[in-house]
Formats: structure tokens, sequence, C-alpha cells
């Protein structure tokens, strides 16, 4: 799913109990929703959406690893990454 469809497919949603909620006004709630869950996840290292599932703020460790044109071993150094961890609902509904 595109943005673009997550808009359509909420506008549709909306639009059934509220005709003047219009695709720009949901692109903005999403992309200030979007925005707020980043910035709550730099700050508190870890966002939970009940019956969703929880992303965490990561440090990976420096590690080798190998330049697949030359061969050659290279140390791939430490970093940030953000990890999601789905609820055991939305686990049941995925394996459905």
């Amino acid at each position: 799913m595109t943005k673009a469809d997550l808009i359509s497919n909420v506008h549709s949603a909306l639009t059934k109990n509220n005709p003047d909620c219009s695709k720009r006004l949901i692109s903005e709630v999403l992309d200030n929703c979007f925005t707020l869950l980043a910035k709550g996840i730099k700050k508190d290292k870890r966002f939970s959406y009940p019956g969703f599932g929880t992303w965490t703020a990561k440090m990976r460790k420096a590690r080798k690893g190998v330049n697949p044109q030359t061969g050659q071993a290279i140390t791939i150094k430490a970093s940030k990454t953000c990890t999601f961890k789905p609820s055991v609902e939305f686990k049941k509904d995925l394996n459905k």
C-alpha cells in the first residue's frame, strides 16, 4: 500500500459519515501523525499501539562485512535503527 492508497482508503471510510472531510485534510493529519510517531520513537525509544504492535529504537553494533564488488573485508559502522514487533492480535490476523 502506498501513501496515496492509504489516504484514499481513509477518505473512503470517513466520507460515509462526514462528507466534508477532504483528502488534503487526511493527508495533513497522516503526515502529522507519522511525524509525531517518529519524534516519539526518537525521544522515548519506543512507541506502542495496542492491538497493532510496538516500534523500538535500537542501536546496531559495528560488524564485519564483505564488499560484494571486490570481496574485500570491511567494517560496517554502528548505526541506529527502528524495529517493529507486531502484537499477538495482529500476528493472528496475519495468519488467517
